[in-house]
């Protein structure tokens, strides 16, 4: 009977070091992945806004152009004349002022007309998860 009890009490006294280190192994094992899977969600956000804001920028540049059959001085002229309604800021450089545009091409059959933005990218140097640089997209 007293090496029943005694067994008894030396179960109920803790944990051991080993156990304490193996929770928390698993612990940080499970923040680890939750950190990673958080930071991808965030990129993956950003990358489908800097999408849409590249898309909303160039559609207002394609609308000018069938408008006034000329690209565009600058984006601010976009603003200016209500094609949209403010500048996105690019999600990777938090900036309205970071976007990289492409001039077009003087036009041949309208020598008068001056070149224009034809185009806009990101001015991050930032890769995407897909490996592509965001300035190329």
């Amino acid at each position: 009977m007293r090496a029943a009890q005694s067994l008894r009490g030396r179960c109920s006294r803790g944990f051991t070091l080993i156990e304490l280190l193996v929770v928390m192994l698993i612990l940080t094992i499970l923040a680890g992945v939750g950190l990673a899977t958080y930071r991808n969600s965030i990129t993956t956000a950003n990358e489908a806004a800097l999408k849409q804001n590249l898309f909303v920028m160039r559609e207002a540049l394609d609308q000018y152009y069938s408008d006034k059959n000329k690209y565009p001085p600058s984006l601010e002229t976009l603003v200016e004349e209500k094609y949209i309604r403010a500048l996105p800021k690019d999600p990777f450089t938090q900036s309205t002022e970071t976007w990289q545009v492409e001039f077009s091409e003087p036009d041949a059959s309208n020598p008068l007309a001056e070149p224009g933005v034809f185009d806009v990218k990101s001015g991050s140097d930032r890769m995407a998860l897909d490996g592509s640089p965001y300035s190329e997209w």
